[in-house]
């Protein structure tokens, strides 16, 4: 079948996620029929570099030798069993493998599916930390403009909005909200605000080093420090939003290392399962932790699940995925592909349609400068992009690169080549 009969399928039952269906037919959707490596393959057998990582979710590479055995092995055993009063011994022996590498000390484990819900989870975790420790004040939040935690409402809340979100406003609790990332003096004001607000706080909620939804917004790991300190010095529980940065996109397995911090509550996604499954974690120190242990169905119980907690399948294919990090040496290439990304984005950089161009590790945001009344130069460089073989999404006028973990020099260069070319075709319309 073509692309075109498919897309027409697609259209007829699929609803999907931030897309305007009345249009989605005309934006020429790649529809993939299977994955090799670092590319995704279309139902007519075309391949396109994956320079998104497929929404930043896809780590080793598709359709992995090492992976797909590691599920098929799951299988064999158990897909799923519930955590809810009873374990599973997959969730139990990926906890072990991830305490010892996330900078949250002696951590305890709340499965979830994806990042919205782990966001979800940490800041119903840290509003009843407080009520267990009989402290009823502690009721909002400090989060930073530009941030994205997440569509849920919890989460959408301590995110800074966009994205068409407005809508859901009034749905919104209110929270405290500092500058973000592309404001120079950031910290010292959510410093500010931390010591002035000290005994209505339940946490601070960032991402380390990159605001990944606002465009690649990059900051100094020292400012991050900072606030991190400041909030735990005031006894403020810091929640890291890992599910973008976390897994070796910043070119350390998780973003807090570089800011030497230690998280009271963390949030991991996207990336956990190198892309194969959906899971995500909320880690919470022991201090965290234990105020919610009591009597058997008492008021500290942490009244919370998903049916799909801990799932199986996803937690053995994510052990094994962390294996392959190391065995593979995946992130030693991470350092050597961010410095090949920035050799090849410096003739992007320079293009008179470019604005900036934003990267820490191989998370990079390229801002695009159109004229006056010139529209949707984003999508239009993102589908000139798509057209030569490379997989790129915009946020607005910013197009978005997440490279794979495991990418090429070769497909390094492909991805600055190609993306110069694509806004020479646009810029030249």
């Amino acid at each position: 079948m073509s692309i075109a009969s498919w897309v027409e399928r697609d259209e007829r039952v699929v609803w999907h996620g931030f897309t305007q269906m009345s249009c989605y037919n005309a934006s020429t959707p790649v529809i993939v029929e299977k994955g090799d490596g670092n590319y995704l393959v279309d139902v007519e057998g075309k391949r396109y570099l994956d320079a998104i990582s497929s929404l930043w979710v896809m780590t080793v590479g598709h359709n992995d030798p090492d992976l797909n055995q590691a599920a098929a092995e799951q299988m064999q055993k158990i897909s799923h069993s519930t955590l809810l009063g009873n374990g599973n011994v997959a969730p139990i022996e990926l906890a072990e493998a991830l305490a010892p590498r996330v900078p949250v000390p002696d951590p305890h484990f709340l499965f979830a599916s994806d990042g919205a819900a782990a966001v979800e989870q940490a800041i119903k975790i840290a509003f009843q930390y407080w009520h267990n420790r009989g402290v009823t004040t502690r009721d909002t939040y400090l989060a930073l403009g530009e941030a994205y935690h997440g569509d849920t409402v919890g989460s959408l809340s301590v995110g800074a909005g966009g994205f068409g979100t407005s809508m859901f406003d009034p749905l919104r609790f209110p929270v405290m909200r500092t500058p973000g990332y592309n404001t120079d003096n950031w910290a010292e004001l959510a410093t500010k605000a931390l010591e002035e607000n000290h005994n209505r706080l339940a946490a601070v909620v960032l991402e380390p080093l990159v605001q990944g939804a606002a465009g690649i917004l990059v900051c100094d790991p020292l400012d991050v420090s900072q606030v991190a300190a400041a909030a735990q010095e005031l006894d403020i529980p810091v929640i890291c939003d890992e599910v973008a940065t976390g897994f070796g996109r910043t070119g350390t397995l998780f973003a807090s290392q570089q800011c030497g911090i230690a998280p009271d509550i963390m949030c991991l996604g996207k990336g956990i399962t190198g892309g194969y499954a959906p899971l995500s974690a909320t880690a919470a120190a022991p201090h965290v932790y234990e105020t919610f242990l009591g009597p058997d169905l008492g008021e500290r119980t942490f009244y919370h699940g998903h049916s799909y907690s801990g799932n199986a399948l996803a937690c053995a294919i994510a052990s094994r995925h962390l294996q392959i990090l190391d065995e593979r040496r995946i992130l030693d290439n991470v350092q050597t592909a961010a410095a090949a990304l920035a050799a090849a984005l410096a003739p992007v950089e320079a293009h008179h349609g470019v604005k900036a161009v934003r990267r820490r590790g191989l998370m990079a945001g390229v801002e695009l400068d159109p004229p006056p009344g010139a529209e949707l130069w984003g999508r239009m460089v993102c589908a000139n992009a798509v057209e030569r073989g490379v997989l790129l999404r915009a946020i607005g006028d910013v197009v978005i690169i997440v490279a794979p973990l495991s990418v090429t020099p070769g497909e390094v260069e492909m991805i600055g080549h190609t993306l110069a070319c694509a806004i020479d075709a646009v810029a030249g319309r």
